[in-house]
């Protein structure tokens, strides 16, 4: 027979373990996570909270409505930039600026979007393009080349750029895309010469189909070096009726 020890005292209730409080960041990086996984139209504040366990109430302690959560997510994603090497050559440092931040925002498909839907810059946001205009001014390039400079590479400056046109894919039958080629190139000869340059299998980096990345680091290197070339030319804004930039 057991005899029950008197001392032990009464049995203590098992701890329930304490859910981690939440928090701005946690909030923000919740949804970054969220957006990743099931896409940016699924985002609202109760699917987040949902996510997170909680009441949608308790977001809005945190984050006034979803557009200051929108703005908050591209801060979490502008704030992963890699800073550019110190000591670079201003150009080199801006392209590795910039393809840093093509790099950052390819891990999160729905950044580009979210980015052009802002209507106010938030302080990381205007931190990183500080950061652009200071590796041009201390490279010795003018404030007023620097000002055009910034927008000639506009949304390039995030990773990104748009088509002026989106481009259909061509039908998968080899007959059905011989005969929509056929019909184009008789209305729009030059369009399809170009169009198919990139189908030519002959080892170019265009060869085999348009590889996204080269040419958008072919264009940010033909701004790059325009505005280096700009530069050395100890170029100025042109008055009325005078020459180009490129004069």
């Amino acid at each position: 027979m057991t005899v029950p020890d008197d001392d032990a005292g009464p049995s203590r209730p098992t701890p329930i373990p304490r859910r981690t409080p939440l928090n701005r960041e946690r909030v923000l990086r919740a949804a970054v996570v969220f957006a990743d996984r099931s896409g940016i139209e699924a985002l609202s504040m109760r699917s987040l909270a949902q996510q997170l366990g909680v009441v949608p109430m308790a977001l809005y302690k945190h984050v006034a409505n979803k557009e200051e959560l929108l703005d908050g997510m591209v801060e979490v994603v502008v704030g992963a930039i890699d800073p550019p090497t110190r000591g670079a050559h201003w150009k080199a440092a801006v392209r590795q600026r910039i393809l840093a931040a093509r790099q950052s925002l390819a891990h999160h498909c729905w950044a580009c979007q979210v980015i052009q839907s802002r209507t106010h810059a938030s302080p990381v946001v205007l931190e990183y393009m500080d950061s652009l205009m200071g590796i041009f001014l201390a490279g010795g390039v003018s404030a007023e080349l620097t000002h055009h400079a910034m927008h000639a590479l506009g949304t390039r400056m995030w990773g990104f750029t748009q088509e002026v046109f989106p481009t259909p894919e061509p039908p998968a039958d080899p007959e059905a895309r011989s005969a929509m080629f056929a019909q184009a190139a008789a209305q729009y000869p030059h369009i399809v010469e170009i169009a198919t340059i990139a189908s030519r299998d002959d080892g170019s980096p265009a060869g085999g189909g348009c590889d996204e990345q080269f040419e958008f680091e072919f264009a940010l290197d033909v701004l790059l070096n325009g505005v280096e070339r700009l530069h050395r030319l100890g170029w100025t804004r042109p008055g009325p009726g005078s020459r180009s930039p490129s004069g």
